[in-house]
């Protein structure tokens, strides 16, 4: 018998599914994808009852294209941290939606909350964001009529994506809650990794609807899948997961995952102005912490562009890598697409052009906006943990030659781009007790200069600055 593990990774537009034997080599997979429903400029959701289905499917998929003689030991499931839901305790149905982690419904409520912010962040880690889980729960006790009537018969379950999944999947319905994603709810304390009564008052929260925590590696249940049961053993972040793909993560690096949104992270318990302290991982016996800078526009902001401009994204994307390359000076663009994050932390900030350009000038300018935004925060990184020698990147962005070659400009490091797709689920696969996954090329961006981007790359700046003096609270921290 082969022995291999399931690894499966809920994103913001697929559910994906891999087997990887134990010698981390992918034996499986399958994806489906997922719609977003965006009503407006703040609501940001999708369908819960869709989401677990595209689970299902992706699991029941890869594990039927398996042979008899592989035997599958263990599952877990990585997920957008910052996403919640709202499920009846007893059978896992939701009743809510799945409120992804770029809605901002919240807004109005985090700002009357602003000077609550000092002692949020010291036990949280986390600056006061309506990205954040805490306030859309509040949000779905006053707005939803079935979550609150649950709440008051006791039948209501609240939290994290990742909790809502393993209810919704796992035999037997169990309700907890991981360190990882439970910190991003913005309720519990993460030295203690329990929720914090405080923060639970606070947000207007009852404590009594939270799952119960956990640590990331535990007993969760069993997942029934093409005739199988499997122990579920691993519940983790997207992000998290990606420092794992190649090996245990590396104090001399910096990690940034592209996607939907763009997240820098290395190895720190050290707390820094303007970034985020996040949990990477908790066991019996060991808890990891990061430093962390979060952009939330990076893929997000290339599909406004295309809905701007009314083309298909894809076919923006498709053309992005020969414009990266093309001559001719884009414009600027000032990215606040989903809220401006790390480390200006301005959630109503107004995303504009500085500057004219045709469409092809116009995503280079969207496109170098987010490696503007990823250097001011390894800078401040930087500033913190001298020994940072390397980038190394992933994600569907990461595939832009142009993108990670202005990155290794611009921060003078090394980027390292591993040929190894699926680094969320490969992360996940590792945790679970596969080796690490063999990388058999790394492409290597080195610095090589480029003065008319690093003059652009101050007009950025400049321009971001006199934005920001629309919102003189909000000045970088």
């Amino acid at each position: 018998m082969v022995q291999a593990v399931l690894a499966l990774d809920q994103g913001g537009h697929a559910s994906r599914a891999l087997v990887v034997d134990r010698r981390g080599r992918i034996l499986a997979q399958a994806e489906r994808r997922i719609a977003t429903r965006r009503t407006g400029s703040d609501k940001v959701e999708h369908s819960a009852v869709a989401l677990l289905r595209s689970l299902r499917q992706a699991a029941e998929a890869a594990v039927g294209a398996l042979p008899a003689t592989v035997d599958i030991e263990a599952a877990g499931l990585a997920t957008q941290r910052s996403s919640i839901a709202c499920w009846e305790r007893s059978s896992g149905r939701p009743l809510s939606p799945v409120i992804s982690w770029q809605d901002r419904r919240a807004a109005r409520r985090v700002a009357a909350l602003a000077g609550e912010a000092p002692w949020v962040e010291k036990l949280t880690g986390l600056k006061l964001s309506p990205h954040y889980g805490a306030t859309k729960l509040d949000w779905c006790l006053r707005h939803l009529p079935e979550a609150r009537r649950a709440a008051k018969g006791k039948r209501l379950a609240a939290g994290p994506l990742a909790s809502f999944a393993v209810a919704g999947l796992l035999e037997g319905h169990p309700c907890f809650a991981d360190p990882v994603n439970g910190a991003r709810t913005q309720l519990m304390d993460i030295r203690r990794g329990e929720w914090s009564p405080r923060l639970c008052e606070l947000f207007r929260v009852p404590q009594e609807i939270l799952p119960s925590c956990v640590p990331n590696s535990h007993s969760f249940g069993d997942l029934q899948v093409g005739g199988r049961l499997i122990p579920f053993h691993v519940l983790i972040g997207d992000q998290p997961a990606a420092l794992f793909a190649s090996g245990a993560p590396e104090p001399a690096v910096a990690y940034l995952n592209l996607g939907t949104g763009a997240f820098v992270q290395c190895l720190s318990s050290r707390r820094v102005p303007g970034l985020l302290q996040s949990i990477l991982w908790r066991d019996q016996r060991d808890t990891l912490y990061a430093l962390e800078g979060t952009v939330n526009g990076a893929g997000s902001a290339l599909d406004a562009l295309a809905r701007r401009l009314r083309v298909e994204p894809a076919e923006l994307t498709d053309a992005l890598p020969r414009w990266l390359q093309a001559d001719g000076e884009p414009p600027l663009f000032l990215n606040g697409i989903g809220g401006l994050g790390s480390p200006y932390w301005q959630p109503a900030f107004r995303s504009r052009f500085v500057g004219r350009g045709d469409a092809a000038r116009q995503a280079v300018a969207v496109a170098e906006s987010i490696v503007f935004l990823l250097l001011e925060n390894l800078e401040r990184m930087r500033d913190a943990v001298s020994e940072l020698r390397r980038l190394r990147i992933s994600g569907g962005l990461a595939q832009l030659d142009g993108l990670c070659q202005r990155l290794a400009d611009l921060s003078g490091l090394s980027v390292e781009r591993p040929t190894l797709h699926e680094a969320t689920a490969l992360g996940l696969a590792r945790l679970l007790g596969a080796d690490a996954m063999p990388v058999a090329d790394v492409d290597l961006f080195t610095p090589r200069g480029d003065n008319t981007l690093a003059a652009r790359r101050t007009r950025w700046r400049k321009a971001m600055y006199e934005a920001l003096r629309e919102y003189p609270k909000k000045r970088p921290g």
